[in-house]
C-alpha cells in the first residue's frame, strides 16, 4: 500500500447473539427438546422451586449492548408444555456511536401451552439507540404472560435519556390471525419524555400482557392491588389483558412485580410469588 494512501476507517466489533429454545412434554412433564445458543447469549436452567415450571435463565455475557449489536431470541413450546423465561439481571443498552441495537424475539406456543416471558428491566443510557421487535404466536388454548420494562436513563445515577432513539414493537397472533399490535417510537426523547401529555417526565414504563380466558378477572384483580405507580389496565379484546405503568423507576418496578405475582397465582395456577430470578 502506498504510504500516502488514506487509512481504512476503524470498525468496532459488534455482538451477534442468538438462542433457540424448545420445550416439549413427556410422562415426566415438560422437558427440554432443543437448545441452540450463540455468544454473548447463554441460557442456564436452575432447579425450579416446588410448584414452578421449568425455568430458563437468560444471560448476556457481554454485560450490556452497544450500537450495532444484534440479538435473535426464539422460544417454542409444544402443545401442553409449560415454562418460564427470565433474565438474571437488568439489561443495559449503552450510548450508540450511530447504529441501533437490534433485538428480535419470537415466541411460539402450541395448543394448551403456558409461557411466562419475564425479563427484568432494560436500562437505556443517554444516547442509546434500540430497535426491538417481539412477535408471539399462540395456538388454541395457549396462555402467555409477558412483561417488559424500559428505564429511560440510569435512574440511580440521576441520568435521564435526552438523546437517542427507541422503536419497540409488539405483535400477538392467535389461531385466526393478528390479535394485537403496538409500537413505541421515541426519536426526540428529551421532548417526548418531558411532554405533559406524553410521558410526563416519567423515568420508566412497563407493559404487561396476558393472553388467557381469565383476562377480565385479572383486570379487576389488578385494580384491587395497592397503587405503586400510575397505571391502567384494559381489555383490547376478549381474553387479552394489557396493563401499563409510568413513573419513577423503583415505583414502576414494584408495580410490575406485584402484578406478575398476583396474575401468575390467579390465572396460571402457579405460586403467587415472583420467579426466584427476580428476587436473587
Amino acid at each position: 500500500m502506498p504510504r500516502d494512501a488514506p487509512a481504512a476507517p476503524s470498525r468496532h466489533q459488534r455482538a451477534d447473539g442468538a438462542f433457540e429454545l424448545g420445550f416439549g412434554t413427556s410422562p415426566r412433564g415438560t422437558v427440554l427438546r432443543t437448545l441452540f445458543q450463540q455468544a454473548p447469549l447463554r441460557l442456564l436452567f436452575p432447579d425450579p422451586e416446588p410448584g414452578e415450571p421449568p425455568t430458563a435463565a437468560l444471560l448476556n455475557c457481554a454485560g450490556g449492548l452497544a450500537g450495532g449489536d444484534a440479538l435473535r431470541q426464539a422460544v417454542r413450546l409444544e402443545p401442553g408444555a409449560r415454562a418460564t423465561l427470565c433474565t438474571a439481571a437488568a439489561e443495559k443498552v449503552y450510548r450508540s456511536l450511530g447504529p441501533a441495537t437490534r433485538i428480535e424475539t419470537r415466541l411460539s406456543l402450541g395448543a394448551g401451552a403456558v409461557l411466562e416471558w419475564l425479563p427484568q428491566e432494560t436500562i437505556l443510557f443517554d444516547g442509546a439507540r434500540m430497535t426491538r421487535r417481539m412477535r408471539a404466536e399462540l395456538a388454541e388454548g395457549a396462555r402467555l404472560l409477558a412483561a417488559e420494562m424500559l428505564v429511560f436513563g440510569r435512574a440511580a445515577a440521576g441520568e435521564r435519556m435526552r438523546r437517542g432513539a427507541v422503536l419497540d414493537s409488539w405483535r400477538l397472533a392467535g389461531p385466526d390471525g393478528l390479535l394485537w399490535a403496538d409500537a413505541l417510537s421515541l426519536d426526540a426523547p428529551a421532548e417526548q419524555l418531558a411532554a405533559p401529555f406524553g410521558f410526563g417526565g416519567a423515568e420508566a414504563m412497563a407493559t404487561l400482557l396476558l393472553a388467557a380466558p381469565e383476562a377480565e378477572a385479572m383486570r379487576d384483580l389488578l385494580r384491587t392491588l395497592p397503587e405503586q405507580a400510575p397505571g391502567a389496565a384494559t381489555l383490547p379484546r376478549p381474553g387479552l389483558l394489557l396493563a401499563r405503568w409510568l413513573g419513577g423507576a423503583s415505583a414502576v418496578r414494584r408495580a410490575t412485580r406485584a402484578a406478575i405475582a398476583a396474575i401468575r397465582g390467579a390465572a396460571l395456577g402457579l405460586p403467587p410469588r415472583l420467579p426466584r430470578l427476580w428476587t436473587t
